[in-house]
C-alpha cells in the first residue's frame, strides 16, 4: 500500500535525524493510561508531510500486543487514486509506561517519535480560555501528538469533528510551542461523517 511504504520512507529519515527526540518544550504527559488511548482516532489536523500528501478521512486504530505494545493501523483516501492506503506498525514506551512517549514503527528496525503532550476530555460547554487537560469519560476524547522536532505535529479526536473551542486551544497551545499553526491542514472527513438523518415527510 502506498501508504505503507511512504511511512517507511519517512520513519527511515528519522531515524537518521535522530528520530527519537522532542521539540523544545514539547513534554510528554506524565499520568498516560495505555487502555483509555485503545480504539479509533479520526485525524483532524496535521503538518503536511509527504507521507500523508493528497490524504483525507485518515484514521488510526489503536489495540494491544502480546509483547507490551501497541499494533497502530493508518487508513486514508487519496481521491487522485480513487483509492484507500493503509498501513500497519507497532509502538512501544519509550521509558516510563505512565509517560505518554512513545517509539512507533511502519519498517522494520525504523522507528519514530511519538510524543503525546496532551490527551484526555474537552469540556466542550466551556467558556474558560484556559481549559485544557480535564478527565471526563473512561477514555481520552483528544490527543495532541508531536513528533521528534516542530515539524510534526497531529490532533487527533474520537469524533470526525470537534468543537470550536477545542480548535482554538489546540492553535493556541501549539503557537506557544513553536509549531507554525497557520501551516496546518484540517483533514476532509467527509466519508467518515455520520449520515444525516432524513426528515419523515
Amino acid at each position: 500500500m502506498r501508504l505503507g511504504i511512504l511511512l517507511s520512507c519517512f520513519l527511515a529519515t528519522l531515524l537518521l535525524a535522530g528520530c527519537l527526540g522532542s521539540p523544545e518544550g514539547v513534554n510528554a504527559i506524565n499520568d498516560f493510561e495505555k487502555r483509555r488511548y485503545l480504539g479509533r482516532w479520526y485525524e483532524v489536523a496535521r503538518l503536511d508531510h509527504s507521507f500523508e500528501r493528497g490524504l483525507s478521512n485518515v484514521t488510526a486504530d489503536y489495540s494491544l500486543r502480546e509483547d507490551g505494545g501497541l499494533k497502530v493501523i493508518n487508513r486514508g483516501y487519496s481521491a487522485e487514486e480513487d483509492a484507500w492506503s493503509e498501513a500497519e506498525g507497532k509502538a512501544y514506551f519509550i521509558g516510563d509506561k505512565q509517560q505518554g512517549q512513545l517509539k512507533v514503527s511502519f519498517f522494520g528496525p525504523f522507528y519514530g517519535s511519538y510524543i503525546i503532550f496532551e490527551a484526555g476530555s474537552f469540556p466542550e460547554n466551556s467558556s474558560s480560555e484556559k481549559a485544557s487537560y480535564k478527565t471526563l469519560s473512561a477514555d481520552y476524547q483528544y490527543s495532541f501528538v508531536a513528533g521528534n522536532s516542530t515539524d510534526y505535529l497531529w490532533l487527533l479526536a474520537r469524533t470526525p469533528t470537534i468543537s470550536p473551542l477545542l480548535r482554538e486551544h489546540f492553535i493556541q497551545r501549539v503557537d506557544k510551542l513553536g509549531f507554525d499553526s497557520q501551516a496546518l491542514i484540517f483533514v476532509d472527513q467527509d466519508l467518515n461523517a455520520p449520515p444525516v438523518a432524513k426528515e419523515l415527510p
